[in-house]
């Protein structure tokens, strides 16, 4: 088995976005069968790339560009879907990512195998919105996307703590804000078979989201406790010094405490 960092970097150099996920879960399950005999493999180095590989298609463009459509149609449930799919593809190379980059930081194995697990589970949450799509007869890729996506990890591409502090205690607490709403647009399209697939798909995503989220608050304060610091008032530095823009209620306050979010983290950030 070759080292993990390697690893990342093979699944951060992939462009295309199935065998992208379809090499994040093989290496995953290497990782995971080899931790399940009590071993505990190298991490190594690499030199991961500024921006991960892309396929050709979405189209990237500028968030105010990106067209937006009504929930209750067809189309509008299929740019729902669209962008979902383009988070999750992210968010499996963000977890990569936060493996390759900071291999100078030493950290405990079950770092690794937080964020092995977190990339495991958003290839499997891309694929299954994927599906979505192509049972609607659309694709990943049909529609533009969102250019700023990676923008949190260039900002905090030499500072750990401030990429554990925005990535999944900022981006992905995010969502554990906005899925249920987005579970109930595809509720109310009724007996519609994609909408039952969008259903059943969001609810897995909704409930292993969390998990990245308390991935995020652990080891942070990890850190935090390492260097002697505050969680909340390093927390509150960190998001204002890398984070564009206040915090948006309404907040999913029951989830976020679930994760390891209190309020006074998140609230006085809020506008």
């Amino acid at each position: 088995m070759i080292p993990l960092a390697q690893m990342a970097e093979a699944v951060l150099t992939t462009s295309d976005a199935r065998e992208k996920t379809a090499l994040s879960r093989r290496y995953a399950g290497l990782w995971q069968a080899a931790r399940a005999t009590g071993a505990v493999p190298e991490i190594g180095t690499a030199s991961p790339p500024d921006r991960p590989a892309r396929p050709d298609a979405p189209a990237l463009l500028d968030p105010r560009d990106v067209p937006r459509r009504r929930p209750g149609t067809p189309e509008g449930r299929a740019a729902i879907l669209h962008a979902v799919a383009h988070i999750e593809l992210n968010a499996v190379d963000l977890h990569w990512d936060i493996i390759a980059r900071f291999t100078a930081t030493p950290m405990p194995i079950g770092f690794y195998d937080d964020w092995v697990r977190a990339a495991d589970e958003e290839s499997k949450h891309f694929n299954l919105i994927a599906d979505c799509l192509e049972t609607m007869g659309s694709h990943y890729g049909a529609l533009p996307a969102h250019a700023g996506m990676w923008r949190a990890a260039e900002d905090t591409a030499h500072d750990l703590m401030g990429r554990l502090a925005v990535v999944p205690m900022v981006l992905e607490a995010r969502g554990l804000d906005v899925t249920p709403g987005m579970i109930e647009v595809f509720r109310r399209a009724g007996k519609d078979p994609a909408a039952t697939q969008a259903v059943a798909a969001m609810q897995v995503i909704y409930a292993e989201e969390v998990h990245h989220v308390a991935y995020g608050s652990k080891w942070f304060h990890f850190l935090c406790g390492r260097h002697e610091l505050d969680p909340k008032d390093a927390f509150h530095d960190l998001v204002r010094r890398y984070f564009h823009g206040a915090l948006k209620p309404p907040f999913n306050e029951e989830k976020r405490a679930e994760a390891g979010l209190p309020p006074d983290f998140y609230w006085p950030l809020s506008e």
